[in-house]
């Protein structure tokens, strides 16, 4: 049975949403604070984690920040705070979606579900690269270039997937964002720079003789192969 993880100090919210992921079939398991819920997310992770982000011990953006260097599973972050700045950091360190407060707890159910089948292993792993070099893995999110592996998260592999099989195809931000991103995560465009500039940099520690995403400006990003 798919384990979700729900890390909510609101013993009411967190009741409510333990009940309709239960009625949907999950198995769920709930932490009031975040030091408690990263020991067991990073002992034994999840299907899923649902994470909120103002915690008591340890806050959410620190909970997820950690947990990214023991696990790559789905998190969705959970918060009342909607400045961009939240949204920004959060996507950057590896959340798989955004959910803010108050929420539907059928919506809730609805994110879960395309999460995971979104991040869901396909029937055979796969490598494969429009560069030389880089090798994608699709099944376990890793990609690699020429040997050395990237260490991406989730939405840098994602762009990265779209990019470099398209190479020389110029892209806008918001094709990007439909291309790279499920439409039901809260990102803006503004995240593609960020994540653009993240992959840059990832690369370029591997290839520094070489910028591999073009600027288009006024328009996009484009995938630049080598010569």
């Amino acid at each position: 049975m798919t384990r979700i993880v729900i890390v909510e100090d609101e013993i009411d919210i967190a009741s409510v949403v333990q009940d309709y992921l239960r009625h949907a079939g999950y198995e769920t398991e709930h932490f009031a604070d975040g030091r408690s819920a990263l020991d067991s997310i990073v002992a034994s992770p999840p299907d899923l984690t649902l994470l909120d982000i103002m915690l008591p011990r340890l806050d959410g953006i620190e909970v997820l920040r950690r947990a990214r260097e023991h696990t790559a599973h789905p998190i969705i972050m959970l918060t009342a705070r909607i400045e961009e700045v939240d949204r920004l950091l959060g996507l950057e360190l590896g959340a798989d979606d955004y959910v803010c407060k108050p929420f539907s707890p059928r919506e809730l159910v609805a994110r879960v579900r395309a999460v995971l089948r979104r991040t869901a292993p396909g029937p055979a792993a796969g490598a494969s690269g429009d560069a030389p070099g880089l090798v994608l893995d699709d099944v376990h999110w890793r990609a690699s270039l020429e040997g050395t592996p990237l260490n991406l998260t989730r939405r840098e592999f994602g762009l990265l997937q779209v990019l470099s099989r398209h190479p020389g195809r110029i892209f806008s931000r918001a094709r990007l964002l439909e291309l790279a991103y499920d439409d039901t995560v809260d990102v803006t465009e503004r995240a593609i720079d960020s994540h653009v500039k993240n992959l840059r940099r990832k690369l370029g520690a591997v290839t520094p003789g070489h910028d591999w995403i073009r600027s288009v400006y006024g328009v996009g990003f484009a995938w630049e192969a080598p010569a």
